[in-house]
């Protein structure tokens, strides 16, 4: 039996395939980034009465941030860029005004494919190099390494899952885009 009863229940934990458990990485260039645009600390802002959003890196409060959405937007861009690393956690919670970033060990990461502009950014080329064993410039075989490093696959943990959405076909892919053109692609059925 694939669930165990009795006595064993709970005991035995099931791992997908492609997920992986994060290994974890320095906070201190996330924190030094974080400085760099524009956290302000506790203290600056005690009395202030502009809304700020509350900056958090693993658990402990920073301080906080006045343009969040860009803030996010950055960090991804650079954890896609493999600027920071891809295991970082960027959690935005609107409604609490937090953004939550996490770095630490142990996490659950599973892995998606980017869609930007309602594309995706995996191509056919990417598929192709992966199968003929391609070689770059230096000599590097194209694997799996690239494609989350070239910014082609994400790994997300179970609470930054929870701020994205996820399309589970290319079926999905394709009614999201005539949506956002305005058709709607149950009209036909």
């Amino acid at each position: 039996a694939e669930t165990p009863e009795g006595q064993a229940c709970g005991l035995v934990k099931n791992l997908a395939l492609m997920a992986c458990i994060s290994v974890g990485s320095y906070s201190a260039p996330v924190i030094e980034f974080l400085e760099e645009w524009g956290l302000e600390s506790l203290e600056e802002n005690a009395h202030s009465s502009t809304p700020c959003t509350k900056v958090f890196v693993n658990g402990v409060w920073m301080g906080v941030h006045r343009d969040p959405a860009n803030l996010v937007k950055t960090i991804k861009k650079l954890r896609r860029k493999d600027d920071i690393s891809p295991e970082v956690s960027v959690v935005r919670d609107i409604r609490e005004r937090e953004l939550r970033l996490y770095t630490d060990a142990g996490r659950v990461c599973r892995p998606l494919f980017i869609v930007e502009n309602q594309q995706l950014v995996l191509q056919k080329k990417h598929i192709k190099w992966l199968s003929q064993g391609y070689r770059d410039d230096d000599g590097e075989e194209f694997k799996w390494e690239q494609l989350v490093k070239g910014g082609i696959i994400e790994l997300l943990d179970a609470e930054e899952e929870e701020t994205v959405m996820i399309s589970m076909t290319p079926e999905d892919l394709e009614n999201s885009r005539l949506q956002a053109a305005g058709i709607n692609p149950y009209e036909n059925e």
